[in-house]
């Protein structure tokens, strides 16, 4: 081999050293920790030193976001309009046109179904915005061709009268299609008549489906043919190793931010390191989200990727801007949000207080239980899915797994908490408890049913080694015998979450995905937000539930003489209480059936006056 020869040959080596190295160090580094705690959105931080084991604060974070939160969703329910004149005056202040034909009509429909939020629709003008930039007469053919896709059927309105088709399958009726067509056409039933023809493409997926590259967002011409292209046949409806979700979805980023870059999508930047090492005196412990994640950006922070499933879904996105409507997307998916099935309908998995004897609604669910019989314990049961397996080998990674693996951890690694001691004072301590203890004291998180073991690491003898399985199971009733219930992400959003709020019960919720009601709820009022680290869950618990006995015992409190009853912080119990009537009102005020179909509604005119050859000649005006 000549010099020149060896030369080359020991570049490319080096080169193929370096980068897996420093792809492995990104793995290894996603898998046990989050790259300058990117994952805690504006955190509130104590101010406390963890080596003072005592110190007095003025007030721990949670009563203040409590209050605020409460003052912001009072605020936000004054200023709603009380007159059409109004909500025609606010909507053109906000979104500097008219408001779309039907809008009276629409308006009279909120105020004969008592609905309170009447100005807060700014999803769907964000939703439909991409869509003024493309002809009426293009939109409706993309509307109509969406339907040839996979797992997309139509809901087609043809004077006055709507019905879900499958034109794949050449079936003209509801027993044809998907849950999710079936439940948007029951949501448009009551206005359907007012409405000209049109065709709504329905995603029959949990996962988003429209990621569109950046470019042809910047330079739409570049998308001509495409539609075409997409319909030729060749069009798979999943990946089967052609690809991933994580590789579409970097290519709708800015060319300039790290997900866009050769090495920075793979790997932790340095400086990102040296913010970690600035964690260490204050822990994501003692951190507590304002809110939750549905606007967290992974083109600034690809490497957070690892660590959500929908990243790694099979089914195939579609890099076209068809408008497709869909129950949920993450940030960077263009779906257009509707309400969920789930939540629209009433089942015996889904839904709060439903007879499936006598099929009918109840108030109180059959299984409710009293406050002051409810478990302590944070409560969570699902199946071990979470993502897809495109690539393979990062289940272990998804948002379910890493909350079961949390709380089934029963090594002696020590967690700190900070809890008031006495209960109710302003002393608060530190304490270093193994997790083993604290998961026995606090947590009651496992798996119900064992899910694609065979894309996770090591196989169904690693997943059950390292994850509780609760083999007794679970009904949906079976939840409202716990104060806290955790909400976590699965293929897709969470369809448990309305059940969920509408029991007596506190919801703690973590996702990455933005429904049609994210401008109607209160974090802190309605919920509490959990991170996806899930770090400070145990915290949230000490703040309101008080310490358990391992805290106690390392800290050799004299608390621990008093019987169970006295541990708890009175304050902190109430508080929680207030939190799980609040979301319990929030269901029953602003999440009713009848707040969805006013959400369609004024989505179906929007989308209507884009449909129309003179889009003017569709505006409302007094």
């Amino acid at each position: 081999m000549s010099g020149a020869k060896r030369g080359i040959f020991f570049t490319v080596i080096v080169f193929a050293i370096f980068l897996q190295g420093g792809l492995w160090a990104a793995r290894k580094a996603t898998q046990d920790i989050f790259p300058d705690n990117s994952l805690v959105p504006k955190p509130k931080l104590l101010s406390l030193m963890k080596a003072d084991s005592r110190a007095s604060i003025k007030e721990h974070p949670i009563p203040a976001l409590m209050t605020e939160a409460e003052n912001n969703f009072r605020h936000l329910l004054s200023k709603q309009s009380k007159t059409l004149a109004q909500a025609v005056a606010e909507y053109k202040s906000r979104f500097k046109r008219d408001p779309p034909r039907g809008f009276d009509q629409w308006w009279n429909f909120v105020r004969d179904n008592d609905v309170l939020m009447v100005d807060e629709y700014n999803a769907i003008t964000e939703d439909l915005a991409p869509f003024w930039d493309i002809t009426p007469a293009e939109l409706r053919f993309r509307a109509s061709m969406a339907g040839h896709l996979p797992s997309i059927d139509l809901v087609q309105v043809r004077n006055g009268e709507a019905r879900a088709v499958n034109v794949k399958e050449g079936l003209d009726s509801a027993d044809g299609v998907s849950a999710r067509a079936k439940g948007f056409l029951l949501m448009i039933e009551k206005f359907q008549n007012q409405l000209p023809d049109l065709d709504f493409p329905i995603n029959a997926m949990a996962e988003g489906r429209i990621l569109v590259p950046w470019e042809h967002r910047q330079y739409p011409n570049l998308t001509e043919g495409s539609v075409v292209a997409q319909l030729s046949g060749k069009y798979s409806p999943d990946w089967h190793g052609e690809g991933t979700v994580w590789e579409a979805y970097r290519r709708t980023c800015d060319p300039g931010t790290p997900a866009r870059r050769l090495f920075s999508s793979s790997r932790a930047s340095s400086t990102s390191q040296a913010r970690l090492s600035q964690l260490t005196a204050y822990s994501d412990e003692f951190s507590f989200a304002e809110d939750v994640q549905g606007n967290y950006s992974f083109c600034q922070n690809p490497w957070a990727h690892y660590n959500q499933g929908h990243f790694f879904s099979d089914w195939r996105t579609i890099p076209v801007l068809f408008p497709v409507f869909s129950p949920a997307k993450a940030a960077g998916y263009l779906d257009i949000r509707i309400p969920s099935h789930y939540y629209y309908g009433q089942t015996r998995r889904y839904t709060y207080g439903w007879d499936p004897v006598n099929l009918e609604l109840r108030p109180v669910d059959h299984a409710e239980t009293p406050w002051e019989m409810k478990s302590d314990k944070v409560f969570w049961r699902g199946a071990s899915t979470g993502g897809g397996s495109s690539p393979p080998g990062f289940a272990g990674q998804y948002q379910r797994h890493r909350l079961v693996r949390l709380a089934s951890d029963t090594s002696p690694t020590n967690r700190t908490i900070l809890f008031a001691d006495p209960p109710g004072s302003t002393t608060y301590v530190y304490a270093e408890a193994p997790a083993a203890s604290l998961n026995r004291e606090m947590m009651d998180v496992a798996f119900v049913k064992v899910v694609d073991s065979f894309n996770f690491p090591g196989g169904i003898a690693t997943l059950i080694r390292d994850h509780r399985f609760d083999e007794g199971g679970v009904n949906l009733g079976d939840h409202w015998k716990h104060k806290y219930l955790v909400d976590v992400d699965g293929m897709g959003y969470s369809g448990r979450f309305f059940s969920f709020l509408e029991s007596d019960s506190a919801v703690v919720k973590a996702t990455v995905y933005r429904e049609f009601f994210e401008d109607w709820i209160q974090p802190w009022l309605h919920y509490i937000p959990l991170s996806p680290s899930y770090q400070e869950i145990y915290n949230i618990h000490a703040f309101f539930s008080g310490a358990t006995e391992s805290p106690l015992r390392a800290v050799n409190s004299s608390t621990l003489q008093a019987p169970p009853a006295k541990r708890r912080p009175v304050d902190g119990d109430r508080r929680l209480r207030r939190i799980a009537r609040a979301g319990k009102q929030w269901k029953r005020s602003l999440g009713r059936r009848a707040d969805m179909e006013a959400y369609v509604y004024r989505l179906c005119l929007e989308y209507a006056r884009l449909w129309a050859d003179d889009r003017d000649s569709m505006n409302f005006t007094l």
